[in-house]
């Protein structure tokens, strides 16, 4: 019975093996499907994730990623973003480490001639006493493309300003209507700049930088406009100083910008008048101390000009060819203040740039 019930179970063993075989062999193939199975839930997990992610309008502050595209028309988009894109990158470029530089604005007229305005405005950098590494602080804002493209010949930081439309290409004789035109968009244009936080002298190229200006300017919080003047009264406080707007330098701050906002809402005010004489007004309007806009009135004595001669070559700053009409007679009379200069440089030789007289610029004003 033994031997015979062992034979029972010896059939009954063979018969089990191939079923556990069976059963491992499903055990194996569910571990493995689950597996997959698993692998397949997490990867359309992780799809669906990124998914909501880049459809998410929040995804456009993640560093990672670049920015959603608005749907804009690409002219729109132009007239948003190119401009101020353009002058903030510029004005990067250029400025010291504490946002100031230095801007002029040449037209055409500027940048022609046997001897242009712009390139002796140039050479005084060059003879000028600790004035060669202002040059690449220098910003040359362009009215029309032959004067931008001088000017990036020249090797300087530029900048085309549009100017809608309106034609600065040509000389725009003191006074003129172009001239009244050419002078408010400047103011428009450097309101702008104030605006983003730069600070700046601002220069005509007539003038001479014959030493370094920020060894006579007030650098300090003091003042936050230091502006030229034709005729010095003696009191750099005094708002009976008349003021010209060819030299300048101003500090980026609230009561800065809201001055230039005022001043350039006036022009429809005062027809006829030129943005300097408009801005003298607003300077003597009881209005303009609630602005809070410390003002110092700069010594001719340092920064003079045809209107009134320096006393004093040892002393003298720039000098500028205001008091006179048109660009020849500028650079005739600039070349000599030039000459002088040299002379006084290879001789030490003191003297005053009023001992050679400005004749082109008085005979400019003669009516032909």
């Amino acid at each position: 019975m033994k031997s015979s019930a062992v034979g029972v179970m010896d059939v009954d063993d063979h018969h089990d093996q191939p079923l556990s075989s069976t059963i491992k062999s499903m055990g194996i193939w569910m571990k493995k499907n689950v597996r997959v199975f698993d692998v397949s839930v997490l990867s359309l997990l992780f799809v669906g994730l990124i998914y909501i992610f880049l459809s998410s309008p929040s995804s456009n502050n993640k560093p990672f990623l670049p920015p959603r595209k608005p749907h804009c028309h690409p002219t729109i988009m132009y007239n948003m973003s190119t401009y101020r894109d353009e002058l903030e990158e510029v004005l990067a470029k250029t400025s010291m480490a504490n946002k100031s530089l230095i801007i002029a604005v040449v037209n055409k007229a500027y940048v022609e001639g046997e001897k242009s305005m712009l390139e002796m405005f140039l050479d005084s950098f060059w003879l000028g006493e600790n004035t060669r590494a202002l040059r690449d602080h220098l910003l040359i804002v362009t009215v029309d493309q032959t004067s931008y493209e001088r000017c990036k010949f020249l090797g300087l930081h530029c900048y085309k300003l549009e100017t809608n439309g309106v034609d600065f290409v040509g000389e725009k004789l003191y006074m003129s209507a172009d001239f009244i035109k050419m002078m408010w968009r400047r103011t428009l244009f450097l309101g702008d700049v104030l605006k983003r936080g730069y600070n700046f002298i601002f220069t005509d190229t007539d003038v001479m930088w014959l030493r370094n200006p920020f060894s006579r300017l007030i650098l300090n919080e003091t003042f936050d406009l230091q502006i030229s003047t034709d005729n010095f009264n003696g009191n750099e406080s005094s708002k009976a100083n008349p003021i010209n707007t060819g030299f300048y330098m101003v500090r980026s701050n609230n009561k800065t910008i809201a001055l230039f906002n005022t001043w350039y809402s006036r022009k429809d005010n005062f027809t006829g008048m030129k943005e300097q004489d408009v801005l003298q007004a607003i300077i003597r309007e009881p209005m303009f101390t609630g602005l809070g806009v410390n003002v110092r009135f700069l010594d001719t004595l340092y920064f003079s000009g045809f209107c009134q001669d320096s006393r004093d070559v040892r002393a003298v700053v720039t000098v500028h060819a205001n008091c006179c009409r048109s660009i020849s007679a500028k650079v005739a009379d600039l070349m000599a203040v030039i000459r002088d200069w040299k002379r006084f440089k290879s001789t030490n030789e003191s003297l005053t740039f009023g001992s050679t007289e400005h004749l082109a610029c008085r005979n400019s004003w003669r009516r032909h």
